[in-house]
């Protein structure tokens, strides 16, 4: 699976809050995307799963378009926004049920694995609850099993890290990296940045919607000529250059 975004080019409106973005995520890579608020981070993810529409430039998934094929690009994907977004009419055996029938899955296999990821995440005991009865790192657990029992082959998170503890963050680094394993790439949003430094291959640092750097932590501190800095270091020296 290899995301392409080319001179990507949109917003809101007749605001344009990227300006010409170019990166890709490749097959088995784990991608940090790094910005201040406002950066463009969350306006790049919205227009990747089809949320907004570019003004001009290209979003390409395994060479496919949204405008070449809805249906084939869109299960490309599965998606973890930083807000849980949950029917509240809905249990949580109904919200994964009706994921297998968005996504046309078999409804057996993706079972078995929904119940592994339950079981990972401490919620196999609670099929029958509600979203009223979930706390907020509950939901974002729900949405993170809904994502990731998918066959979808590039997963965007936008900061997967909010409202979790300690250990559902390590739950869901092992799954990333499971995924990881089988050729799946994830493309993450993430302010927690000691954390991301350790599990990406790669960053794209956003300023001001533009890709201000692109690449390994190495290659980040040579652009940035700074020999001995770790990536908080890089974030923050690239955001006073954006003031």
């Amino acid at each position: 699976m290899t995301l392409e975004i080319k001179d990507l080019t949109g917003g809101y409106g007749h605001v344009n809050v990227l300006n010409k973005e170019t990166f890709t995520v490749e097959d088995g890579q784990v991608v940090g995307m790094i910005g201040l608020n406002g950066a463009g981070k969350s306006t790049t993810i919205k227009h990747i799963i089809g949320l907004l529409k570019q003004k001009s430039g290209q979003i390409l998934i395994d060479g496919i378009s949204l405008e070449d094929n809805v249906e084939e690009y869109r299960k490309k994907i599965a998606y973890v926004p930083e807000l849980p977004i949950l029917y509240p009419e809905l249990t949580l055996k109904e919200h994964i049920d009706l994921t297998i029938m968005a996504y046309d899955l078999d409804h057996d296999k993706t079972w078995e694995n929904a119940n592994k990821l339950l079981e990972t995440f401490r919620l196999s005991n609670k099929l029958d609850w509600f979203p009223q009865n979930f706390s907020k790192g509950m939901k974002q657990k729900v949405m993170i099993v809904s994502a990731f029992m998918t066959d979808a082959r590039l997963f965007i998170i936008d900061e997967p890290f909010t409202g979790l503890d300690p250990l559902s963050v390590n739950d869901l680094l092992n799954v990333i990296d499971e995924k990881k394993k089988i050729g799946c790439s994830v493309l993450m949003s993430t302010h927690v940045l000691a954390t991301v430094q350790d599990h990406a291959d790669k960053f794209v640092l956003i300023n001001n919607g533009q890709v201000r750097a692109d690449g390994t932590l190495d290659q980040l501190k040579e652009m940035f000529d700074m020999k001995d800095a770790n990536l908080d270091d890089i974030y923050i020296k690239m955001s006073k250059e954006g003031k």
